[in-house]
């Protein structure tokens, strides 16, 4: 092949998976055996059943469309257009096509010699990894189990080595645990910890299961202070039940228990459960000596944190861990969880904070009780990037003459709370959707009484006020109050069937954002023309179709996007896949979006696609093949035809 052909057949490929991963030379030499094919529209490239032939192919221009023949129809598999690969059955193996592959339009495409590849592909482990994970049978696999939801696929250049992580490697558990057994004097198991020199000891039973743990919090609370004499058993200080983990757990792992359980030790033990033999204890300290910016020492920090400024200093350094989380592609069910609590830390720190200061003023704290809750995309658990407030407040009934007192004390915490998670870099909500609105600081009776007309009367405005608030999660306070939101809205849904209707029909708003030609949907003028509105165009059709599911099967507490179609997944066989794609998808563009949004430094939505390589137009692309599945259902379970 002519020299100069071939860099141009180079220039192309390398700016696409999986030569992206082919080192420069290697690359070169595949570009200067590629043979370059013609097609005309509708002509076969190769057909089910038949060869293989010793070349697999990328489309250098126009559209090739993938077609599985059962029976007496044919369905489409997949459309490959700009850098697809496609055809790769004789790479992996030597066996008939399972598909046909035809050019839908007039197509030149690259032809790669088996032989040619063959030894990159053996050789060269990420390249293996990306056709493997991405690939079944030879036809592209876009959810495949190995990759789920990853954007990068092996690009080694994201990853400086300051973003190496320890979180997911292996805790230690070499150490030989420190016990006693529930007889034991409080005293002689002091001494023991005293040699020791550790700062805990679990009890064990004859069988060496652990019973409880004592550390040198329990002495400080309950011997110095003379509660509880030293000559009595150890067991009458322990804290029971344990909570252990089973050995093989990382770092990464721990740190999300000891959140969840707000605990600072976990026991190691045989099978994981408290009823199999004690192998040892990691404590919030271990953590800290294998890595400084551990997420629970940032939730400590929040805790006892004076100053506005300190806690913003804090929430910094979480989007600095996002970062390194993003940049190792750690799992976004891990990431997720871990952010949130550091969110609500700020929230909770934010409320205590307000009550302090509105002690100081002559406005009479209610004896009624409260519960501060979290909207949008923080009672999703989505919240990633520091994105404005969405927040409310439901307190307890009052007689009719407390009503003004109680709401007027309840605003002005809300005013301190949302002035402070602002000064945290939590900017205020355009529309106002915030406790400190007089709207969403509402008694028990009066949120059921509005859920109540959002449901009986769903119009455009208030199936959209639903949307907001029915991803609603407790953050502070009475959380029986939210419990007892939550009954309200399933015990109305059933006589509400109009009301799910026009939620489902909601949902359809947003149509799959590719255009016929597979292009991105873009803005067409105002401030974003020509961008992308990756929230409204991609997320929140997910998110929207995930709501309404998951509240038509009358399953609460379950607020996160990707968590809901895990659950339906679980809960209906026939949809498995779909649910399980759509999870995939949703943890896709929550992961673009937060990257995007810590490269500009923003809480980024609109993008430009024209600025992204091939393989992120791509994974994009992905996460969108499950919406018009999804609306499919919608439209038949919601009968939407019936609305005209």
């Amino acid at each position: 092949m002519n020299n100069t052909i071939a860099v141009r057949v180079f220039d192309f490929l390398k700016n696409y998976p999986p030569f992206t991963m082919v080192e420069k030379e290697r690359l070169l030499a595949v570009a200067e055996k590629v043979v370059i094919q013609y097609y005309e529209a509708q002509q076969l490239i190769f057909e089910q059943e038949k060869g293989p032939s010793a070349y697999f192919y990328v489309v250098k221009e126009g559209a090739v469309q993938l077609w599985r023949r059962e029976v007496d129809q044919k369905s489409l598999v997949d459309e490959c257009d700009e850098g697809d690969v496609f055809g790769i059955r004789p790479l992996i193996a030597k066996r008939p096509y399972v598909v046909s592959a035809q050019a839908i339009e007039e197509s030149l495409i690259y032809a790669i010699h088996t032989n040619d590849f063959k030894d990159i592909f053996e050789r060269n482990p990420k390249v293996a990894f990306y056709l493997a994970s991405n690939f079944a049978a030879g036809v592209r696999n876009h959810f495949g189990k190995n990759n789920k939801g990853r954007i990068f696929y092996g690009d080694s250049s994201r990853v400086a080595s300051e973003y190496q992580l320890v979180e997911v490697q292996s805790i230690d558990s070499s150490k030989a645990p420190v016990v006693c057994s529930p007889h034991t004097p409080i005293q002689a198991a002091a001494q023991i910890m005293t040699k020791q020199r550790v700062g805990s000891i679990i009890v064990v039973d004859d069988d060496f299961h652990p019973v409880g743990i004592t550390t040198d919090k329990d002495f400080r609370k309950k011997i110095a202070t003379g509660k509880v004499a030293p000559e009595r058993p150890i067991a009458d200080i322990m804290s029971s039940p344990v909570i252990t983990c089973p050995p093989e757990r990382t770092v990464a792992d721990v740190q999300i228990d000891m959140l969840q359980h707000r605990v600072h030790h976990l026991c190691l033990t045989q099978d994981g459960t408290p009823h199999s033999k004690v192998l040892g204890i990691i404590s919030e300290h271990d953590l800290l000596i294998v890595q400084a910016n551990n997420p629970a020492v940032l939730v400590r920090e929040i805790k006892g944190a004076p100053s506005g400024a300190v806690r913003k200093t804090i929430r910094e350094k979480a989007e600095i861990l996002l970062g390194k989380y993003l940049a190792q592609e750690v799992s976004i069910k891990y990431i997720s969880p871990i952010l949130s609590e550091i969110n609500d830390a700020l929230i909770v720190r934010a409320i205590q904070i307000a009550e302090t200061d509105l002690a100081a003023i002559p406005l009479p704290k209610p004896t009624t009780s409260f519960c501060w809750l979290a909207l949008g995309s923080e009672g999703r658990k989505e919240q990633l990037l520091r994105t404005d407030q969405d927040n409310a407040i439901v307190f307890e009934d009052v007689a009719a003459e407390e009503a003004e007192a109680v709401k007027r004390y309840y605003l002005a915490l809300a005013e301190n709370v949302t002035l402070i998670l602002h000064e945290c870099g939590f900017a205020y909500c355009p529309a106002d959707m915030m406790a400190s609105n007089p709207a969403w600081c509402l008694s028990l009776s009066e949120w059921e009484q509005q859920f109540s007309h959002w449901m009986a009367a769903p119009g455009a405005q208030e199936v959209m006020m639903t949307t907001i608030f029915f991803d609603y999660r407790p953050i502070y306070g009475n959380f029986d109050l939210a419990q007892q939101m939550t009954e309200h809205i399933f015990e109305n849904v059933d006589e509400k069937d109009a009301y799910l209707m026009q939620l489902a029909n909601y949902a359809l708003q947003n149509p799959p954002p590719l255009s016929f030609f597979r292009n991105f949907i873009v803005e067409k003028n105002g401030e974003h023309k020509d961008q992308f509105d990756i929230k409204a165009r991609a997320m929140m059709p997910l998110a929207d179709a995930a709501r309404v599911l998951i509240l038509q099967a009358k399953v609460g507490h379950i607020n996160n996007t990707f968590e809901r179609f895990d659950k339906l997944a679980e809960m209906d066989e026939n949809n498995r896949e779909l649910f399980e794609q759509a999870a995939d998808a949703y943890e896709i563009l929550m992961r673009f979006r937060a990257v995007q949004g810590l490269k500009n430094k923003n809480n980024v939505r609109f993008i430009k696609v024209s600025e992204f390589i091939k393989l992120h137009c791509m994974m994009l692309r992905i996460s969108f093949i499950p919406i018009s599945e999804l609306h499919a259902i919608l439209k038949v379970r919601f009968r939407l035809g019936l609305l005209g």
